[in-house]
C-alpha cells in the first residue's frame, strides 16, 4: 500500500514523521513524506495566547488530509484540537515518550540550593501559558519572556544569552538526541510541574472513510496510552481549551489504580493551582475535574 504522510518541516516534526514511516515500511508499505507549512510555523513573533484561532500547527495539514493530498497526518498529539474536523479521526496513538518538561539553565545562572537551582530574578523563556502559570507558582520572582521557534532554535536563543533558562518538553530533546552538555538540565517532576494533555504522544490522523488505512493503524495503536491521554484531553475539551489555556493534566496508571494530576490557572499571569485525583475508575473523572476547576475559577 502506498501512503503519503503529511508533516511540518521542523526537525522534531520530521523525526516524528520518519518514526511512523519506518514503522509502516516494516509492515510492508511504501511511504512518502510531504512537508506542509502551518500558521504556527509562519507566525514566529507572537506567543500562542496572542495568535487568533486554534490548531496553529495542524489546520493546514488536516486540510491536506481532507483534500486527499496526503493519506496520514502525524502530529504531536498535544497540538491537536480535542474535537476532530468532520471526516477525520485519530487512527492510532504512539507509545508515550517521557512526558515531563525540562528546564535548561545557563551554567552562569545556576544557584545551588535555590528552588529549581535558578539564581534570583531569572529570565525564563517560554510561550506556553501552562508553563508560565506553573513557573509563577514555584518561582514568583521569575521574569517570563516569550520564546518561539523549533527546538534547536530555542536552545540557541538560550545559549546566546537572551534568557537565563528555558522550558522545553523532554520528549523533543530525547527524540532529537541533542547535546546539552554545556547547559544545566533539570527534569521537572510531572506531579509538581504538570505536563500538557497528551504530551510525549504522537497522534496519527486519517480520514474516517479510509477503511484500508484504518486496518493498518490498528497495528500501530497503543490502547493503554489512549486510555491515559483520553481523560487528559477530555478535561481540555470540556474546558474548550487549546494552546492558550494554562492547563496541565497528567494521568498515570499503576496496576488498576489511576493517579491524575491537574494544574490550572485562570490566565498565564496567575500562579497555577495543582489538584490530585486517585481513582480506580476513569468514568466521569474528567467531568468531576472540570466541575472542581470551574468552582475554583468562579
Amino acid at each position: 500500500m502506498e501512503i503519503t504522510i503529511g508533516s511540518r518541516g521542523s526537525d522534531l516534526a520530521l523525526w516524528q514523521a520518519n518514526f511512523v514511516k519506518d514503522a509502516l515500511e516494516k509492515l510492508g508499505h511504501e511511504v512518502l513524506i510531504k512537508i506542509i507549512v502551518t500558521k504556527g510555523d509562519r507566525i514566529q513573533d507572537l506567543s500562542f495566547d496572542k495568535i487568533e484561532g486554534k490548531g496553529f500547527f495542524t489546520k493546514e495539514i488536516e486540510d491536506a488530509l481532507l483534500t486527499k493530498e496526503i493519506d496520514l497526518a502525524v502530529h504531536s498529539h498535544k497540538d491537536l484540537e480535542t474535537s476532530q474536523p468532520e471526516g477525520l479521526m485519530i487512527g492510532a496513538v504512539s507509545y508515550r515518550e517521557n512526558p515531563t518538561d525540562q528546564l535548561l539553565v545557563l551554567k552562569s545562572a545556576v544557584k545551588e540550593g535555590a528552588i529549581l537551582e535558578l539564581k534570583e530574578n531569572p529570565i525564563v523563556g517560554t510561550s506556553s501559558a501552562r508553563r508560565k502559570s506553573q513557573m509563577k507558582r514555584v518561582r514568583p520572582d521569575v521574569t517570563l519572556k516569550d520564546l518561539r521557534g523549533n527546538v534547536p532554535t530555542r536552545i540557541n536563543k538560550l545559549r546566546t544569552g537572551d534568557y537565563d533558562a528555558i522550558i522545553l518538553a523532554t520528549a523533543g530533546i530525547k527524540r532529537l538526541e541533542l547535546d546539552l552538555t554545556d547547559l544545566h538540565c533539570i527534569e521537572l517532576n510531572p506531579q509538581s510541574f504538570v505536563p500538557a494533555p497528551a504530551q510525549g504522544v504522537l497522534g496519527l490522523q486519517i480520514r474516517e472513510n479510509d477503511v484500508a488505512l484504518k486496518s493498518v493503524m490498528a497495528d500501530l495503536n497503543h490502547p493503554d496510552v489512549a486510555s491515559a491521554i483520553g481523560v487528559e484531553r477530555q478535561v481540555l475539551r470540556l474546558l474548550a481549551g487549546g494552546c492558550q489555556l494554562p492547563l496541565g493534566v497528567f494521568a498515570k496508571q499503576t496496576n488498576e489504580d489511576w493517579n491524575v494530576h491537574v494544574s490550572y490557572a485562570t490566565d498565564s499571569n496567575s500562579a497555577a493551582v495543582i489538584t490530585v485525583y486517585d481513582t480506580n475508575n476513569l468514568t466521569g473523572l474528567a467531568e468531576r475535574i472540570v466541575a472542581d476547576l470551574n468552582g475554583v475559577s468562579n
